[in-house]
């Protein structure tokens, strides 16, 4: 949703009609780039042999759990999945996989295996955000999340392939990395013409991008560029800017072959019936941020009415279209109920001093659009989300392929726990806790073209999983660093649940610990800077 940041961040505040000119300004763009994760694995592993013993084991494709399982590794891919016993009942040891010499058993008896998480939208931070990539991939790694679609490529294309080139050799602590450039990156020129647009999509193949994301732009230049990604075999996801979504909507993506969109923009307005611009007021400025996400929550309520025939027809052709949604739910969040958002547990040991002042009230800063936000605008967003929440079920209840992305790094929204902030919206939009999973793993990685090698428990994938001590199913918030508030009976109040184990290709990494170096480094910048949380508008005196 970022391309707005990359003119902010440079203070080129010169918004054109045509889009072009906007890719034009960032070919100039010197990425301000954060320092790359050093090379240091904290993982464990792969073995010859890894047998994880006595776990629960939630598959990803929707089917029940079932256990005690043994699951057994060789190198990095899953050999064998084997019951071993029943419930309540001791296991026979004869029935268990036989450790080989050499390998390596992890008792996880009583625990839950699911596959590794997908982050269908993970910015690796910014220049505007000032942290660096190791903070952000242990975060995501410490909340299971072991693939990542970093959409734009902020840091520059060759940055973020090094960094998936050290992941995927374990050189790094961070998750499989995807890089989807935006759209024009790079270009010395505006991208103005077709055929432009065709030579920049096959330029971007051969550079090693694993695809493009597209913020909008003349209807013959994605016509083109789409067209000519597709014929490559690449993928592509999209957020339909306001500036363009007039004459290319998401049902143009989706029929120019999009597989993918990002957040909501460009659906409504392919919802519309009775209009063909959605109704701003005649002082909008889309560079005010506030008139932008204001205006932005009264857009749904603009769709046509959920189950009529347009809403129908729109929804059947994305359907035969097999399109993706990465709603991002989550990122938005904080126009609901802000208060919720910045009060967030978690902010006070994870949250970065620069990622906090990036997130204040600002003109400046993307997603900082808290100029005057009350209770009228979070009303209209409840409704938003109401509407928007009933698409996106009805989506996945007709087959539709649904996913789960966080858009971290703005609005208050921290990395690794805002994607598991996503699961829990999802769940609030109707899903099965069994279908949030699903959206976690196995869509994403549907949607990558990655299916084959991730996204269940399945022999021959890769060994990909999140190891946790509670049942994710019967409470989602176990899946947070922070973990669950639970009532013993005794009387006692206690934490519960946060991922223990995420293990990666065969590599084991204790979740808790990973964590814990984010807390360190939190509180270490604290006491350089003398930095305190502080809530807007207070101070510390």
């Amino acid at each position: 949703m970022h391309w707005y940041d990359y003119l902010k961040e440079f203070n080129l505040n010169i918004m054109k009609n045509n889009f072009t000119a906007f890719l034009f300004l960032m070919s100039f763009t010197v990425f301000a780039q954060i320092p790359k994760a050093p090379e240091v694995n904290d993982g464990a592993g792969p073995w010859l042999q890894l047998i994880i013993r006595g776990v629960t084991v939630i598959k990803g494709d929707g089917a029940p759990p079932i256990g005690p399982v043994d699951v057994v590794v060789e190198n990095d891919k899953i050999v064998q999945v084997k019951v071993v016993g029943y419930p309540g009942v001791d296991i026979n040891k004869q029935r268990r996989p036989e450790l080989k010499e050499g390998g390596k058993e992890l008792d996880a008896t009583g625990m839950y295996l699911l596959p590794g998480f997908v982050d269908m939208h993970g910015h690796i931070g910014g220049r505007a955000q000032r942290v660096n990539a190791e903070y952000v991939f242990k975060l995501w790694m410490a909340h299971g999340i072991t693939t990542v679609r970093d959409p734009s490529a902020g840091n520059g294309l060759d940055w973020v392939l090094d960094q998936k080139s050290k992941s995927a050799k374990n050189k790094i602590t961070a998750p499989r990395i995807l890089a989807y450039t935006a759209f024009g990156q790079g270009s010395g020129e505006p991208i103005s013409t077709p055929e432009m647009a065709r030579e920049w999509v096959r330029n971007n193949a051969k550079k090693g991008a694993d695809g493009i994301k597209f913020f909008g732009a003349a209807p013959d230049i994605m016509a083109a560029a789409l067209d000519e990604n597709k014929k490559l075999g690449l993928r592509s996801a999209c957020h339909h800017a306001q500036m363009d979504v007039v004459r290319w909507n998401v049902l143009n993506s989706a029929r120019a072959g999009l597989t993918t969109m990002e957040h909501w923009y460009g659906l409504p307005e392919a919802l519309f019936d009775d209009r063909v611009v959605q109704h701003y007021p005649l002082d909008y400025n889309y560079n005010n941020e506030q008139d932008r996400f204001g205006a932005a929550g009264r857009l749904w309520k603009q769709a046509a009415e959920p189950y009529s025939d347009h809403w129908n027809s729109v929804m059947n052709e994305l359907l035969e279209l097999d399109f993706t949604i990465d709603p991002t739910f989550n990122i938005y969040e904080a126009s609901r109920d802000l208060m919720r958002a910045r009060r967030a547990e978690w902010h006070e040991d994870y949250t970065m001093p620069s990622l906090w002042r990036f997130y204040q009230p600002s003109k400046i800063s993307h997603g900082s659009y808290w100029h005057y936000w009350g209770t009228e605008e979070e009303v209209n967003w409840k409704e938003n989300y109401r509407l928007w929440m009933t698409f996106i079920n009805e989506y996945k209840n007709r087959g539709g392929r649904v996913t789960a992305g966080s858009d971290s790094g703005f609005i208050f929204q921290l990395y690794g726990f805002a994607y598991i902030r996503e699961l829990e919206l999802l769940r609030e939009a109707g899903f099965h806790p069994l279908e949030v999973i699903k959206s976690a793993t196995l869509n994403g990685a549907e949607a990558l073209g990655m299916d084959k090698r991730i996204g269940t428990v399945e022999v021959g994938k890769l060994a990909d999983f999140v190891i946790l001590e509670e049942n994710p199913l019967q409470n989602l918030k176990s899946l947070y660093g922070t973990g669950a508030i639970k009532l013993t009976e005794d009387n006692e109040v206690v934490r519960v649940g946060g991922v223990k184990y995420t293990v990666k290709g065969g590599v084991i990494y204790d979740a808790k610990r990973l964590l814990a170096d984010v807390q360190k480094m939190v509180a270490d910048e604290k006491e350089k800077t003398g930095f305190k949380i502080t809530q807007p508008g207070m101070t510390n005196e």
